[in-house]
C-alpha cells in the first residue's frame, strides 16, 4: 500500500441540505436526528491553498453528494464527488484519498461512517462568491444559491461558534434560495431549507 503523504486543505465549504433551519446534526455531533428523519444533502468546497505531498491543490472546487438514512452518528453514508475539469490526474488521485478517508487527518470520518462511496467524477464546477451569497453549479447536475440568515445586529449573520463539529469549529447559518440536485439518480429541490457556510482548515494524516 502506498504511504499516505502529509496533506492539507484551506478554503471554504457550503451545504445545502433536507432539513428545516437548522440543521441538528452540527450541535448534536449526529446523536439528534435530521429534522426529516433522514439527511440528503450537497455540498461545495473551494479549495484556496492545499497541497497533497508535493500535488497542489489550490484553485481546485469540488462538489459533493452526501446521503445519511438516519442519525448521521450511526453511519451507513453514501457519498459521491464531482472534481473541476481542471484537476489534472495527479490532482484527482489526491483528492480521491482524501474525500474517501484514506488520507486520514480531518476526513477520516468518511473512512469509518460511509458505506457505500459511489465515486469521483470530473466535471466543469463552479463555486461563485457574491457579497454574503454562495453559489455552486455542476451543468445539468447541481444548481444552487444559499445566502446566510441575518441576526439581531443588522448585516451580521447568525454565526455557531466553538463547535466541535468535524468540518469546522465555526458555522454560518443559512438557507438554500435555490438548490436543485439532478445526479446519481437523485432528484433533490431543497430551496428554502437549511444550509451552512464554513471556512475549512483541513489536515492530515
Amino acid at each position: 500500500m502506498a504511504a499516505i503523504e502529509a496533506w492539507k486543505m484551506k478554503g471554504e465549504l457550503i451545504l445545502s441540505c433536507s432539513c428545516t433551519v437548522f440543521c441538528p446534526c452540527v450541535i448534536s455531533l449526529g446523536e439528534h436526528p435530521p429534522t426529516e428523519g433522514h439527511c440528503q444533502t450537497w455540498g461545495g468546497i473551494k479549495v484556496d491553498k492545499g497541497n497533497y505531498g508535493d500535488v497542489d491543490l489550490s484553485g481546485i472546487n469540488i462538489a459533493l453528494m452526501i446521503e445519511i438514512p438516519s442519525l448521521m452518528s450511526r453511519g451507513n453514508w453514501t457519498v459521491g464527488a464531482y472534481i473541476d475539469e481542471k484537476a489534472d490526474a495527479y490532482q484527482m488521485r489526491a483528492l480521491t484519498k482524501i474525500l474517501s478517508g484514506r488520507a486520514k487527518g480531518t476526513t477520516f470520518l468518511f473512512n469509518i461512517l460511509v458505506g457505500k462511496f459511489i465515486g469521483v467524477y470530473q466535471e466543469k464546477v463552479e463555486y461563485e462568491i457574491d457579497g454574503d451569497i454562495r453559489r455552486l453549479k455542476v451543468p445539468k447536475l447541481i444548481d444552487g444559491e444559499i445566502q446566510p440568515i441575518t441576526g439581531a445586529k443588522k448585516g451580521d449573520p447568525v454565526v455557531i461558534k466553538n463547535t466541535r463539529y468535524w468540518i469546522s469549529d465555526e458555522v454560518v447559518v443559512a438557507q438554500a434560495n435555490k438548490s436543485r440536485f439532478r445526479a446519481f439518480g437523485r432528484n433533490w429541490d431543497f430551496k428554502g431549507r437549511s444550509a451552512e457556510l464554513c471556512q475549512i482548515d483541513w489536515s492530515g494524516p
